[in-house]
């Protein structure tokens, strides 16, 4: 059978291929539900991804990084050069909507907007809580800034007593 040549995939499907990248602290979210992917730029056989931290020394990026090369790698791509850009800085505004609701389905509450300081003052002055991923109560209360990994804070639900984390906002 004669040697099919390798076809470079288009953007559009390399963006497809970077949704099935998970990120290694919240494996339900991908780096693109995540927003950490900042562009993709094809140049011949090479394929350029830009990704940015979500906070200074994430100790994932390497892993992150690994894991688009092997994605990548797995189809047939072998020229990809990753590009961490710091600036702007990552904030949880770039997070999906979709990614949002996978938190919240796996029982992390997703950020509000704000600050990850407890409550949070919202336009008008009212103070709005954190809400609970699993009754969807507001009636919770902050117990620690650090959670199971630096982007979470520990929650507990004052209504149904449940602990939870809550992936800290980041502006």
């Amino acid at each position: 059978m004669p040697h099919q040549p390798h076809v470079m995939p288009t953007e559009a499907q390399i963006w497809q291929l970077l949704e099935e990248v998970s990120d290694p602290e919240v494996p339900v979210l991908s780096i693109l539900d995540l927003g950490i992917v900042r562009g993709v730029r094809l140049e011949g056989e090479q394929v350029h991804v830009t990704i940015t931290p979500t906070y200074s020394g994430c100790p994932a990026m390497n892993v992150i990084a690994t894991e688009i090369r092997l994605r990548l790698l797995a189809e047939g791509i072998t020229q990809v050069h990753i590009h961490n850009q710091l600036s702007p800085a990552w904030t949880t505004d770039w997070m999906s909507q979709a990614g949002r609701q996978k938190l919240e389905d796996y029982g992390i509450a997703p950020p509000v907007d704000g600050t990850a300081t407890g409550h949070v003052l919202n336009l008008f002055g009212a103070d709005t809580a954190v809400r609970c991923p699993l009754c969807k109560s507001t009636h919770t209360h902050l117990v620690s800034q650090f959670g199971s990994t630096a982007c979470k804070a520990h929650y507990q639900c004052d209504d149904c007593l449940e602990p939870f984390d809550y992936f800290k906002c980041h502006a």
